[in-house]
């Protein structure tokens, strides 16, 4: 039978909606989950090595994310916002854009920085309001360049921000401990990573843990709702990932201890990677994926999670639903029974929220 997308909705209160994150990242809560006993444990995050053992590897989304919500003018005076989404390749600097506002803001309009850093011609527009936009910048500057000196942290809608308020925190906390800076390619953090702080990196390598890196290329798609009827007719968007030679022969390696996955996304790569291949490869693999992982799905790689609590009717509910009892479908259940209890207990929800471990 087909899944029904309104089984994994739910009710929550707004103001459980995290604003802004905690004040230190490994004060947030984390719920443990263990499986086999179904016992439910309440702790602070940084309470989380005393859960992981010497054997386990640790696998972590390192994408970094690039302040690529870019303010500008129009021609007529009015304000244009620009959210940088994806290189195009090109002779001409060129982006897949949002645009705001996206009606006043045609096919061969333009727009300029605020103070001139770049001139912006939009080239073309495709049906889901997505456009392609060409810059010309000053002094021949790269665009990324830009963006990190004048752009904005690409938040989730459902974190509001008036006036610039908290841009500063913004720029360093939306942003992993372990981010690769030199791979500006999500546009969105993987929050599961936000929680890490250094010192709990360096007890974690006191302790023997490894950590192995891999690059989900996060889109705005992780935010987009299952607005079908069924779970299974719904389109999941497409991500780009990058796995190194490194990462693939830790995959295969035989097995001494748990796979914890930090995040969604690297429980996303992993499994896309383990479903097309048999054996590492001699150098790194970079593919798209469309992966869509929901109830009930047997699990190839990945023996652990570390995720916060995600939106209702949302892909990445399913996907956690589908991890807490593999290969059956009884993980619906028991995910609303779970968000029930951190609802209760006022856990701080989404992006800048509070964390679950599912051992």
């Amino acid at each position: 039978m087909p899944l029904l997308t309104a089984q994994f909705d739910y009710e929550l209160p707004a103001e459980l909606i995290a604003q802004t994150p905690a004040l230190k990242r490994d004060q947030s809560r984390l719920m443990v989950i263990n499986r086999t006993t179904k016992k439910i444990e309440h702790k602070s995050f940084k309470d989380l090595p005393d859960y992981l053992s010497s054997s386990d590897i640790l696998f972590r989304n390192n994408a970094s994310v690039l302040p690529a919500r870019l303010r500008g003018v129009r021609p007529t005076g009015g304000a244009a916002e620009c959210l940088l989404l994806e290189k195009v390749p090109s002779e001409i600097e060129t982006w897949r854009c949002l645009l705001k506002p996206g009606r006043k803001l045609p096919k061969g309009n333009t727009f300029s920085g605020l103070n001139n850093e770049f001139i912006a011609t939009i080239i073309n527009k495709e049906e889901d309001g997505i456009a392609e936009v060409a810059f010309k910048t000053t002094n021949n500057a790269s665009l990324v360049s830009i963006a990190r000196a004048i752009g904005e942290m690409p938040l989730p809608p459902y974190i509001e921000r008036k006036n610039h308020e908290h841009h500063a925190e913004d720029s360093n906390r939306y942003q992993t401990v372990y981010a690769n800076h030199d791979k500006p390619v999500a546009a969105a953090a993987p929050t599961a990573g936000l929680h890490f702080t250094a010192e709990i990196l360096n007890d974690l390598s006191a302790r023997g843990i490894k950590f192995q890196d891999l690059t989900l290329h996060v889109g705005l798609g992780t935010f987009k709702p299952i607005a079908t009827d069924t779970v299974e007719e719904h389109k999941i968007h497409k991500e780009l990932y990058e796995i190194s030679e490194s990462t693939q022969q830790a995959l295969f390696r035989p097995k001494t201890g748990r796979h914890i996955a930090v995040g969604t996304t690297s429980v996303r790569t992993i499994e896309d990677f383990l479903s097309t291949h048999t054996t590492a490869t001699k150098a790194p693999v970079v593919k798209s994926t469309e992966i869509y992982i929901y109830p009930p799905y047997h699990f190839k790689g990945v023996d652990g999670l570390i995720t916060n609590f995600h939106q209702p009717k949302s892909t990445l509910l399913c996907l956690v639903s589908s991890f807490l009892t593999p290969g059956s479908s009884e993980g619906i259940t028991w995910i609303k029974e779970i968000y029930s209890e951190a609802i209760s207990l006022r856990y701080r929800f989404f992006s800048y929220g509070d964390a679950m471990l599912i051992l």
